[in-house]
């Protein structure tokens, strides 16, 4: 699967811009997901720090970050991806509660500790793949409001949410 930027004008309307990154998010592969997060937490994170921040109730997940890390590296992998997939895990479901303003951050936190080598890191020598380039530039290219509200619908969609249908 490859789309361009060229194929997709993401200087459309708020309305529009969103909706359509979020579709050709969920087009890439588990993995590309997550390194796409990634990225965007690590080139970005300074800006979306504040606004996730500033309402989530981080306390929350404090428990559930703190389970990850004593994890092993491979474990760590697995949960993220089944947060990604969404797979029913009690992790998953843990998550699936949290507000959506939580989930942004417990990301954000989540790439702070990828950092810190508490969390599976990158990959050493790690080369995205074209898509996960171009759609980086892509939510980029978008206003910084956009980009948050991107952001938050993407983690927001994460996990199982135990209390749904």
């Amino acid at each position: 699967m490859t789309f361009t930027t060229d194929s997709f004008n993401f200087s459309t309307q708020f309305a529009d811009a969103v909706p359509a990154t979020i579709v050709l998010f969920k087009r890439l592969s588990v993995d590309d997901q997550l390194a796409l997060l990634w990225y965007v937490y690590t080139e970005m994170g300074g800006a979306i720090t504040p606004a996730a921040t500033g309402a989530a109730r981080l306390q929350l997940a404090a428990g559930l970050l703190e389970q990850i890390k004593q994890m092993s590296h491979n474990q760590q992998l697995q949960v993220m991806r089944d947060l990604a997939a969404p797979r029913n895990t009690p992790i998953s479901r843990a998550y699936g509660v949290l507000s959506a303003n939580t989930k942004l951050a417990f990301w954000y936190e989540l790439s702070e500790l990828m950092v810190q080598g508490f969390v599976v890191p990158m990959p050493p020598g790690y080369k995205p793949t074209l898509d996960v380039l171009e759609m980086l530039e892509a939510i980029k290219q978008l206003e910084f409001s956009q980009q948050i509200t991107l952001l938050r619908k993407l983690t927001s969609d994460m996990g199982v949410d135990p209390l749904a249908d």
